[in-house]
């Protein structure tokens, strides 16, 4: 009986084992397709901050629509095998990944910038001035 808790769907793993390794298989996999961001706020902007190592300018898209930020890229690792070398371990590999922010109202989104500097995607996304109230003047008695 013990045995068949220990085997799981005729392989040599325990149900525990399985769990753990599909847990983090997919913990890893998620991470490695999906750039880590910060957003900052300040008055006069947002800053998105992504960390992209790997990547040129090059390989980054950055495009909106419809109020929407795509930012995407795609980069990849040698697959050349050289003449009397072989990997031992290969772990990095070509991909690609693509992130979407759906932007607040109030942005000037013509004048959305970025910059790439040491493997970071700084996009910087201006606000809009914002509208001051207008002083009517109320004049009494008077009409024209």
């Amino acid at each position: 009986m013990a045995n068949d808790v220990t085997r799981y769907n005729d392989r040599n793993t325990s149900v525990f084992d399985d769990f753990f390794d599909s847990m983090l298989n997919a913990w890893g996999s998620y991470s490695a397709k999906v750039p880590a961001v910060d957003i900052e706020e300040t008055p006069d902007e947002f800053s998105i901050k992504a960390e992209l190592p790997g990547y040129s300018d090059k390989d980054v898209k950055i495009y909106v629509e419809k109020h929407v930020l795509h930012i995407s890229g795609e980069a990849g690792s040698d697959n050349e095998e050289k003449e009397g070398r072989k990997y031992l371990v290969r772990e990095r590999r070509h991909t690609s990944f693509e992130r979407t922010f759906s932007l607040p109202d109030g942005l000037d989104e013509s004048k959305i910038s970025a910059e790439f500097e040491n493997g970071i995607l700084t996009v910087s996304l201006p606000k809009l001035p914002e509208e001051k109230p207008r002083h009517i003047e109320v004049k009494i008695g008077q009409k024209n």
